[in-house]
């Protein structure tokens, strides 16, 4: 098996297994939802096509951000403590970065994960068995590379073991560097972003920060009027 690490969307790298990470905090917020009981999460890229994608189903929570802020007029965030109850069994989440991200993966892999922190080993053992190269695609900030997902990446590529890229070694040496996640999350952007535009939602980086706290694996379903669907 061969493992590498793409540190934003737009860089080329491609593989069988896609791993898509957005620590903070799309992709624990899809893994928290899932958990809690929604039955399939649609990542759309822009607010208006969620919007669009609701009015087409009929149904659905919408939920996101922009810049950490709670879009006006969607039901919910992009908090995953706000996603411990299910509002009811679709999300449609539309993000700053992690949606684009997922999307993207959609269009390069055969398969497609949800990693976050929170359900690191199970992910990791579900591309473990599909057996097949893997490219972590970090979702980054607005097209640059971000250190709370990059921490992530490493954490998968040292549970992996298999043959790294030099971008996927960077990453794993990475994590040696911090005592552990909570304090890397809170130095990259991603973590000073939300501590600047949303201070009430601190709370979220500790949250993040669990390691194996779930046992779920979202993985890509499908594709919907341009919104990736995620579900178990």
């Amino acid at each position: 098996m061969h493992v590498d690490v793409v540190f934003t969307p737009d860089e080329t790298g491609a593989a069988p297994t896609g791993i898509v990470i957005d620590v903070i905090r799309a992709t624990s917020t899809i893994c928290q939802a899932l958990a809690s009981g929604y039955e399939r999460v649609f990542c759309a890229a822009e607010v208006e096509e969620a919007r669009a994608l609701r009015e087409a189903l009929g149904e659905g929570v919408l939920g996101g951000e922009r810049n950490a802020v709670a879009i006006t007029g969607f039901d919910l965030g992009n908090s995953p403590r706000e996603y411990l109850e299910p509002a009811g069994t679709t999300l449609i989440l539309s993000t700053t970065n992690g949606t684009r991200a997922v999307v993207t993966a959609a269009r390069r892999c055969e398969r497609v994960f949800i990693a976050s922190l929170l359900n690191l080993e199970a992910v990791v053992e579900a591309a473990r068995a599909a057996g097949d190269d893997v490219v972590v695609v970090c979702a980054g900030v607005q097209g640059t590379m971000n250190l709370d997902d990059t921490f992530v990446a490493g954490r998968i590529a040292e549970l992996l073991a298999g043959e790294r890229t030099d971008a996927a070694e960077a990453a794993a040496r990475l994590v040696g560097t911090w005592s552990g996640a909570e304090e890397a999350f809170r130095a990259s952007l991603s973590g000073r972003n939300l501590l600047q535009n949303a201070p009430h939602l601190e709370e979220d980086i500790a949250f993040c920060a669990r390691e194996s706290a779930l046992e779920v694996v979202p993985r890509l379903v499908g594709i919907r009027d341009s919104a990736a669907e995620i579900s178990l």
